[in-house]
C-alpha cells in the first residue's frame, strides 16, 4: 500500500511533504541564516541599549526603515572596542543567528566601532554636554597644584617615549620622587586601566610604606582621534574628577583635546610641558632665593642705619639727665627734714591710744567680766546634768530593749535547734531501721545461710573443699563442720552484732 494513497492509514491527505516539528524547522532556519551570514558588518543608528543584570548586552540597529535587534553575551562585551550608545552611528561585525522561543532573528555582535570621526565627535560632545551639566568642568572645584610637590605620580605606559621625557625634564628642573602606574595608552584596555591607576593612588595611604602621591600626572603621546579615545571614556573623566590628588593631564599633542583635559586640574599641552608644570627650576629657585637674601640684607642694613639715625633726632630734642633728676632731689630733700617730727607726732599718737586702752584694762574691769562670764557657765552647768540624765535614761532603755531582743532570739535559736536535732535523729533511726531490713540476717531468716571457710565467705565447691574447716551461720545460730568425710558438726551460739554507739 502507497504511504502517501487518500484511503492510507496516514492520513496525510495526498501530500508528499514530510511533517517537520516546530523545533526541527526552527533548527533548519537557524542553519541556513547563519551558514550565509555567518560574518556580517552592519551600519546603523542604535537604538534602546539595555545591559542585564547577566552582563549581557541588548541594543537596536536601525536605519530610516528596518530594525535588527542585536545581542553580546558577557564575554564579548568585555572585548568591545567601544561601547554602543543610543544615538551612534557605529558598524557592528558578528553573525545573524534566530531565537527559537520568540521566532526572531538577531545580530550576535562581537565589534563595535563608530562609523567614521564624525560620530565619534558627536559622541564625544554629548558626553562633553552631560558631564558639564553635572558641573565636573567647573572651575570652582579644581584644586591648586603644589608649587613643590614631595612624590609624583605618572600614569603612562612604562615602555614609551613620553615616561622618558617626563623623567628627564623632572631630573632638569627639580628631581623629585616619582611613582610610575603602568597602564594601557591605547586600546580596549585603556580606559579602565588609566580609571584604576589614578583610583588605586588616592587609596594609597599618606606616610605608608608606599607614600602617597602629592601631585598625579596622566599622559599619553599624540595620535589620531581612535588612539586617544580611551580618555574620552566617562570611567576615565569621572575617576579624573574623583581625584582628591591634584592632576594635570598631558595626552595627545598641543592640538588634542580629550574629556580628561576638562575635568582634570591643570592640562599641560605635552608630557613635557606637564613635567614643567610640575615642579619649578632648581637653579632658578637657587637664584632668587641668592637674590631675595641680599634684598633682605640690604634691607636690614638701610632699616637699623634709618632708625639709629631717627634716635640721633629725638635724641637732641630731650632734656638733661640732671635736670631731669633736679626736681625729684628737691622732693628728697624736704621729705628728710620732716620725717624726725613725723615720727614724734605718731609716737605721741600712739601713746595716747595705748592709754585709752589700759584703762579700760583695770583690775575691777576685768573682775566684773570674770564674774558676769561665771555666771553665764553657772547657767549652763545647771542646764548640763538634766541633759545628761535625759541621756543616760536613753541610753539605759536601748541597753533593755537590746538585751530583751537579744533574749528572744536565743529562745528562737534554741527551740530551732532542739527542731533540727529531733528531725535529724528520726531520720538516721529511719536509716538504721532500712539498713537492719537491707542486711544478709533477714535474708537468713528465709531458710538461707552464709557458709565460711577459714573466716572467709566460701563462694563455690572448690573453696569449700580447700578450707580445713566450714562454718555455716543460720538466722539462729553457727555451726562449725570439719573438712572430709564424716566430720562432726557443732553449735555454736550465735554472735551478736556489735553494738552501735547511740549518736545522741
Amino acid at each position: 500500500m502507497d504511504l502517501f494513497d487518500d484511503d492510507g492509514p496516514q492520513g496525510n491527505g495526498g501530500s508528499n511533504s514530510p511533517e517537520l516539528t516546530v523545533s526541527e524547522i526552527t533548527g533548519a532556519v537557524k542553519r541556513t541564516l547563519e551558514g550565509e551570514f555567518g560574518h556580517v558588518r552592519v551600519r546603523g543608528e542604535v537604538g534602546r541599549v539595555v545591559l542585564a543584570r547577566t552582563g549581557h548586552l541588548y541594543f537596536d540597529l536601525k536605519d530610516d526603515r528596518n530594525v535588527i535587534a542585536s545581542v553580546s553575551w558577557k564575554g564579548q562585551v568585555a572585548r568591545l572596542s567601544h561601547r554602543p550608545e543610543e544615538g551612534m552611528e557605529v558598524i557592528a561585525t558578528g553573525r545573524l543567528t534566530t531565537y527559537g522561543p520568540q521566532s526572531k532573528y538577531q545580530l550576535n555582535v562581537e565589534d563595535v566601532t563608530p562609523a567614521g570621526a564624525g560620530a565619534l565627535m558627536a559622541m564625544l560632545e554629548k558626553r562633553k554636554a552631560m558631564l558639564a551639566a553635572e558641573g565636573l568642568f567647573a572651575e570652582d572645584r579644581k584644586k591648586p597644584i603644589p608649587f613643590l610637590p614631595e612624590v609624583i605620580g605618572v600614569v603612562t605606559s612604562p615602555t614609551g617615549a613620553v615616561i622618558r621625557d617626563i623623567l628627564h625634564r623632572l631630573r632638569d628642573r627639580f628631581p623629585r620622587k616619582v611613582l610610575v602606574w603602568p597602564v594601557a595608552v591605547q586600546g580596549q584596555q585603556c580606559a579602565a586601566q588609566v580609571a584604576a591607576a589614578i583610583e588605586g593612588f588616592n587609596r594609597l595611604t599618606p606616610g605608608g610604606a608606599l607614600p602617597r602621591p602629592d601631585l598625579l600626572i596622566v599622559a599619553r603621546g599624540g595620535g589620531s582621534i581612535e588612539d586617544l579615545w580611551g580618555f574620552n571614556e566617562e570611567i576615565v573623566a569621572r575617576a579624573a574628577a574623583a581625584s582628591d590628588i591634584p592632576l594635570i593631564s598631558a595626552v595627545g599633542h598641543e592640538t588634542d583635546t580629550t574629556l580628561i583635559d576638562f575635568v582634570s586640574d591643570k592640562r599641560a599641552p605635552t608630557p613635557t610641558a606637564a613635567a614643567e608644570l610640575a615642579v619649578p627650576v632648581r637653579v632658578e629657585l637657587a637664584a632668587a632665593v641668592d637674590q631675595m637674601g641680599a634684598r633682605l640684607t640690604r634691607a636690614v642694613g638701610q632699616g637699623v642705619q634709618l632708625r639709629g639715625q631717627r634716635l640721633r633726632d629725638l635724641s637732641r630734642a630731650l632734656p638733661r639727665a640732671e635736670s631731669l633728676l633736679d626736681t625729684p632731689r628737691q622732693r628728697l630733700d624736704r621729705a628728710s627734714d620732716r620725717l624726725p617730727s613725723a615720727l614724734r607726732a605718731a609716737t605721741a599718737q600712739k601713746a595716747i591710744l595705748l592709754g585709752r586702752v589700759a584703762g579700760s584694762l583695770r583690775p575691777s574691769v576685768l573682775q566684773g567680766r570674770i564674774t558676769q562670764e561665771r555666771r553665764v557657765l553657772d547657767r549652763l552647768s545647771g542646764r548640763l546634768a538634766p541633759a545628761l540624765q535625759r541621756q543616760l535614761r536613753d541610753s539605759r532603755k536601748d541597753i533593755d530593749e537590746t538585751r530583751r531582743k537579744a533574749a528572744d532570739l536565743m529562745d528562737r535559736a534554741g527551740a530551732a535547734m532542739t527542731a533540727i536535732h529531733t528531725r535529724h535523729r528520726d531520720r538516721l533511726e529511719a536509716l538504721d531501721r532500712l539498713r537492719q531490713s537491707l542486711g544478709y540476717e533477714r535474708t537468713l531468716e528465709r531458710g538461707y545461710a552464709v557458709v565460711r571457710g577459714d573466716g572467709a565467705v566460701v563462694k563455690d565447691t572448690k573453696s569449700a573443699g580447700a578450707a580445713t574447716e566450714l562454718e555455716i551461720q543460720f538466722a539462729d545460730g553457727r555451726i562449725t563442720v570439719g573438712a572430709g568425710k564424716g566430720g562432726g558438726a557443732k553449735k555454736s551460739a550465735p554472735k551478736k552484732p556489735p553494738e552501735q554507739g547511740s549518736l545522741f
